[in-house]
């Protein structure tokens, strides 16, 4: 324990997360968080550190709608502890409220049900609680950039707290990771604890938002283990950081903008780990249908003969 505490007592330098500038009206909700989030803590405000995000860009289709691809499968396992959410609203109403979009993995770990309850507990609590905080103010038009209403980071660590409560009452001993994102108009609010990842693909570049939990990439981080050590080391799959594992945590935040035919990948272990980044690249950039992307992902894992369950969510922003 002493050891732990030694290692991650320590901030190790933060992935930048660029959250919005005030810009536009969808921008102006969040004028309270121009800058990067570090993680966010139960109570804690967030931890800022500069980056602004890119210019938008202009959208040249008519057509505004994002889609959406998602796929799960039990791999090598014998049942599948992952879980997967997708919603999307569009509005054609007076006012022409933005489309917000909420996308979710989690991966489930204490065997058997107890994962597959963690995980689900997590996506459904998590989903409530945008529902209730973000989408329902909308539809009732609620001033959006009033001082009352919370924002979309704020909404997503509260709500990754609640999971964590929800976890440790009801699987005690199980624990899961969870990536979330919310889209509103060309903004992703990305909220994430564990090793399940999200990634960005802009004009053929691949970009991993988020940061694993992991033990060995700590270490690696304090340069205390190597790549090809990490690779190696026994404890490789080792979190320091799930929902349902500790009294308090720590969420991961970040903000990116979507420009347009730009895509949001979330995944589990049980794809990036074992076909790697290069490969997922391809094959997103091989189908432009995101829901024959993600088929095509899980089955390459599959014939690469994963250990793990395999999930894939893809969001295709419009041309």
């Amino acid at each position: 324990m002493k050891l732990i505490r030694r290692l991650f007592g320590q901030q190790a330098p933060e992935t930048p997360s660029s959250l919005p500038s005030t810009e536009s009206p969808e921008a102006a909700e969040d004028s309270a968080l121009l800058k990067e989030t570090q993680p966010l803590s139960q109570s804690a405000q967030p931890v800022v550190q500069t980056r602004r995000l890119t210019p938008p860009k202009s959208y040249s289709s008519t057509n505004r709608r994002v889609r959406v691809g998602a796929a799960s499968d039990i791999g090598g396992r014998g049942n599948n502890e992952d879980a997967a959410l997708t919603l999307i609203t569009n509005t054609e109403v007076t006012g022409n409220p933005p489309p917000v979009g909420i996308f979710m993995v989690a991966d489930g770990m204490g065997g058997h049900q107890n994962g597959e309850f963690a995980s689900s507990i997590t996506v459904r609590t998590v989903a409530q609680a945008i529902i209730r905080e973000v989408i329902m103010p909308q539809l009732e038009e609620r001033d959006m950039n009033s001082a009352d209403q919370k924002t979309i980071p704020e909404v997503l660590a509260e709500a990754m707290s609640a999971a964590n409560t929800a976890v440790q009452l009801e699987v005690p001993g199980g624990g899961t990771t969870a990536t979330c994102a919310v889209i509103r108009a060309d903004l992703a609010y990305v909220a994430h604890v564990g090793d399940s990842r999200a990634y960005l693909i802009t004009d053929g570049n691949l970009e991993l938002i988020t940061r694993d939990h992991l033990l060995v990439r700590r270490l690696q981080e304090l340069g205390q283990l190597t790549a090809q050590e990490a690779d190696a080391h026994p404890q490789r799959n080792v979190l320091y950081r799930a929902i349902g594992q500790s009294d308090t945590l720590e969420v991961d935040a970040a903000t990116r903008r979507l420009p347009p035919s730009s895509r949001l990948l979330l995944c589990s272990d049980g794809l990036w780990g074992v076909i790697g980044d290069k490969r997922i690249n391809e094959i997103v950039a091989k189908y432009p249908d995101p829901q024959e992307a993600c088929d095509q992902l899980v089955a390459a894992a599959n014939d690469d003969n994963g250990p793990d369950n395999i999930t894939v969510v893809l969001v295709q922003m419009p041309d």
